[in-house]
C-alpha cells in the first residue's frame, strides 16, 4: 500500500507575525516545507525543531537572481511544489507633507515586484505539483484610502489586481488562486499607531490554515478588517476620516 506524500510549501516572510506562526501550523501536519525570509536565525531554529521537515531558502526576495537560485534550490530538493504561500512584505507610513517617493520605491519592490520574482520562480514547480494551490497576502487597505499609507495601498493595490489576474490565467493551468486579505494583528510594526487588537498572530495563523484547506477565492480575516479601519491610524496632526462620511479635514482631527 502506498503513502501519500507530505505536501511540499513554499512559505515566504516565515521568521516572525502571521508567517512564523502560520510556519508552525503548516509543519504540525507533517508537511514539507520551504522557508524564506532575510532573517536566518528564525529559519535555522524552526529547522532544528523540525529537522526532516523544513527546508530554509532565505535571501533577499526583491533580488530576482537570488530568487531564481531559491527556485532552483527547491526544484533540485523535491522537484515540484504543491502550495506557495506569498506572505513576506513591508509597511512604511508616508509624511505627505515631505513626500519622499523613495519611501514608495522601497515598499512597491518589497511588497509588489518581490511576489512577482517568487511567482515566476514558483510557476514551473506548482505545474508539477499535486493539486496546485497559490495563496497570496493583499491587505484590507485596499477597500478604502487611508491617510499615511500612500506606499503601503499603492503596493497592496498592486499585489490584488496580480493575484486577481493571475487566477484567470492559472485556472488553465488547474492551479488554484486564493487572496487572503488580512487587517492589523499584534506584529510588531515600527508605525507609533494606536491599535485596537483583538486577534493574535497565532489565532489568525490557525484560521488562515484551517480556511485555506477549502481554497477560497477570497479569505478576509474575520475582526482583522475593522481594527485596520476604525480607529484609524492617527496622529495629531493628521486627517480624521470616519466610515461611510466624507473626509473631512480637521485640526485637531475627529475623534472616533
Amino acid at each position: 500500500m502506498s503513502l501519500t506524500p507530505p505536501r511540499r510549501y513554499w512559505l515566504t516572510g516565515a521568521s516572525n507575525g502571521i508567517g512564523a506562526a502560520l510556519a508552525e501550523e503548516i509543519l504540525k501536519t507533517g508537511a514539507h516545507l520551504a522557508v524564506s525570509s532575510r532573517s536566518l536565525a528564525p529559519l535555522k531554529a524552526l529547522s532544528q525543531r523540525y529537522p526532516e521537515q523544513v527546508l530554509v531558502v532565505a535571501g533577499d526576495l526583491t533580488n530576482s537572481q537570488q530568487v531564481r537560485e531559491i527556485g532552483e534550490q527547491i526544484a533540485k530538493q523535491w522537484g515540484s511544489l504543491d502550495t506557495m504561500i506569498l506572505n513576506a512584505g513591508t509597511c512604511e507610513y508616508v509624511d505627505a507633507n515631505q513626500l519622499d517617493s523613495s519611501i514608495i520605491e522601497h515598499i512597491v519592490r518589497t511588497n509588489l515586484l518581490a511576489s512577482s520574482y517568487c511567482i515566476e520562480a514558483a510557476r514551473p514547480l506548482l505545474r508539477a505539483g499535486t493539486a496546485p494551490h497559490l495563496v497570496g497576502m493583499a491587505s484590507s487597505v485596499t477597500y478604502l484610502p487611508l491617510p499615511r499609507a500612500e506606499s503601503y495601498g499603492d503596493s497592496k493595490a498592486g499585489l490584488r489586481h496580480l493575484f486577481e489576474s493571475l487566477r484567470i490565467d492559472l485556472a488553465q493551468k488547474n492551479i488554484k488562486m486564493t487572496v487572503v486579505s488580512p487587517g492589523f494583528t499584534d506584529t510588531p510594526l515600527d508605525i507609533n499607531v494606536p491599535m485596537h487588537l483583538d486577534w493574535s498572530a497565532d489565532k489568525a495563523a490557525r484560521y488562515l490554515f484551517d480556511m485555506l484547506k477549502h481554497r477560497p477565492l477570497e479569505l478576509p480575516l474575520p475582526e482583522l478588517l475593522m481594527p485596520v479601519l476604525w480607529p484609524l491610524p492617527q496622529k495629531p496632526d493628521q486627517t480624521g476620516l470616519e466610515i461611510d462620511k466624507s473626509m473631512e479635514r480637521n485640526n485637531p482631527p475627529i475623534e472616533d
